[in-house]
């Protein structure tokens, strides 16, 4: 369902409504057309601008798509490219639509693509204001637990994991299988050859170690880089080849020409969502699945991100 189509069922219930009274209720011959018009006209406004209301709060919120992007890295080496990535961010577990059962149907979605690896940028725990009600890790890590890759599932924190409660949220997600870097990274050995994972802490909340954590990696393979704000993408070691990153939620509600009423960047739009180059480095910012302050989303679906990576040389 569209938002094209809900706007056409409105136009056509407000003509309809109006038909039916005018037949009921014909005009005198001396009466002018204009206030009838104007009547219609109100009446279609309020009925796109309800059916617009019920897609932002009731239905956008509660959709999951999938979004396939390929990066294409000229420092990727031929033998890694068509390495699978499943990037996840901002569930936000008992906010609105993110209930138990949506975590299942987000794991399932997640191990349908068939990621090498699995990764999530943060804030799995909702906010204290526009959550249904709040999911404790002890409840959502064995939901989570069940995400598969053959490279496995790792993650980092976001500012609501450390607002409610950081080593928390880290041992229940390690105790389930999930590894938690913060200023860490760890070995992965794929079948097209040795790539490092490095996990950043967030910007907002963790201690920020960039330089000190990237100087620690050898040199030699390439470096894919996980963290929860974008806003350190400026910042990154030349080293790095690739950053992923959410919290932005897409901005929640992005309008044509307009777009998004809220910023939760430094830098605009211009880490908003999707893949962005400068100076040679990639980003990809994800929208995320749940909704944070206020349980809204228009022209921003949640999403599970398929990122294929390809050498330049390919």
């Amino acid at each position: 369902m569209t938002i094209g189509f809900l706007v056409t069922v409105a136009v056509f219930l407000g003509l309809l409504f109006f038909l039916i009274s005018e037949i009921r209720h014909p005009p005198r011959r001396s009466d002018s057309p204009w206030p009838k018009r104007l009547r219609l006209v109100r009446i279609v406004i309020f009925l796109i601008a309800g059916s617009l209301a019920v897609w932002a709060f009731f239905i956008e919120p509660n959709r999951l798509v999938t979004h396939y992007a390929t990066i294409q890295i000229d420092q990727l080496p031929y033998k890694l490219s068509d390495l699978k990535i499943a990037l996840l961010s901002d569930i936000h577990a008992g906010s609105a639509f993110i209930d138990e059962a949506k975590l299942r149907l987000i794991v399932e979605r997640t191990n349908q693509l068939n990621p090498d690896l699995i990764l999530i940028a943060g804030d799995f725990v909702a906010g204290d204001r526009g959550n249904t009600h709040r999911i404790e890790p002890e409840v959502f890590a064995p939901i989570l637990k069940n995400l598969r890759a053959s490279l496995g599932v790792y993650a980092v924190l976001g500012n609501h994991d450390w607002w409610y409660d950081a080593p928390k949220v880290r041992t229940a997600l390690e105790a389930n299988g999930i590894r938690v870097l913060d200023n860490e990274f760890t070995f992965v050995s794929s079948r097209g050859g040795p790539i490092f994972l490095v996990g950043l802490a967030d910007l907002w909340e963790g201690q920020q170690r960039i330089q000190e954590t990237i100087a620690k990696i050898p040199d030699g393979p390439p470096i894919i880089a996980l963290t929860h704000n974008p806003d350190i993408f400026p910042e990154l070691p030349k080293r790095v080849t690739l950053l992923l990153a959410g919290h932005t939620h897409g901005g929640q509600v992005r309008f044509p020409l307009i777009g998004t009423v809220v910023q939760s960047s430094r830098y605009g739009d211009r880490y908003a969502s999707g893949h962005v180059v400068e100076n040679g480095h990639h980003l990809f910012v994800t929208t995320g699945i749940g909704t944070s302050i206020v349980p809204v989303r228009f022209g921003v679906a949640p999403e599970i991100v398929l990122l294929t990576l390809r050498s330049a040389s390919q």
